[in-house]
């Protein structure tokens, strides 16, 4: 049984990478993460499903590329409106690492991964309410347990740190983490922020890179286009996304 399992899961895995078009990643002991055309495995295959489903929208995954390096830029912060893809994006580079380190081919055109001891994320809103803990608090005491956690060979995810709180205390929490992770755990980190002041660490620290999400109005509409640009996001089209929502 445990023969014909392992079988099974070569045979899925080879399966999914002919048909995916997966390519083989490198790995090695380098403290760098490369990959270039890469998507995120499940939003793909959602996309592909509402195509056939004859379901509106956007069917076709728009593929980016990520370089983080403990020599250059080891953090990236991402900015952009809502909508715009930036938690699908963070999501797939932990996926592709993860996948890439159990033996599966991956969803990318090339890929370079140095070996990673651990893949932390914080990500999405949730609270405990049965514990008697509010979202911040479930927040918060993730984001304690990633910094005091986190080596240099950790790849960190970390999703609108401090959104919880007032504005003043949000951005400060969300900075001090930033800062945490660049200058002492100094681990691979991609941190998305709806706070623009973040940008600014870039001027001062070469281990801190700017990217952001693209969109443009076209129209009096918004359009997303999915891409992943270097340098901060030029506006948040906050109005605008409510407006789609009515």
């Amino acid at each position: 049984a445990n023969c014909l399992a392992e079988i099974d899961l070569f045979v899925g895995w080879a399966q999914i990478a002919r048909e995916w078009n997966y390519t083989c990643p490198d790995l090695d002991d380098s403290n760098t993460i490369e990959i270039e055309g890469g998507r995120h495995p499940v939003v793909e295959q959602m996309m592909r499903d509402q195509r056939l489903k004859g379901i509106p929208g956007e069917h076709d995954f728009v593929p980016n590329d990520t370089t983080l390096c403990s020599s250059e830029a080891q953090i990236a912060i991402l900015t952009g409106p809502n909508m715009a893809g930036k938690s699908t994006y963070i999501r797939q580079v932990a996926l592709i690492t993860l996948m890439a380190q159990v033996g599966s081919w991956v969803p990318a055109r090339k890929c370079r991964i140095g070996l990673v001891d651990r893949i932390f994320s914080r990500v999405g809103a949730s609270d405990e309410l049965s514990q008697g803990n509010s979202t911040f608090m479930v927040e918060m005491a993730e984001t304690s347990y990633i910094l005091h956690h986190a080596t240099p060979q950790s790849l960190v995810l970390m999703d609108e740190i401090g959104r919880g709180t007032s504005t003043f205390d949000g951005l400060s929490l969300a900075w001090a983490a930033a800062h945490h992770m660049g200058e002492k755990a100094k681990a691979f980190t991609l941190f998305a922020t709806h706070y623009f002041e973040l940008t600014g660490m870039a001027e001062t620290d070469p281990g801190v890179a700017n990217v952001h999400l693209n969109a443009t109005e076209h129209n009096e509409r918004i359009v997303f286009l999915h891409k992943v640009q270097p340098g901060p996001a030029s506006q948040s089209y906050g109005l605008q996304v409510a407006q789609l929502a009515g």
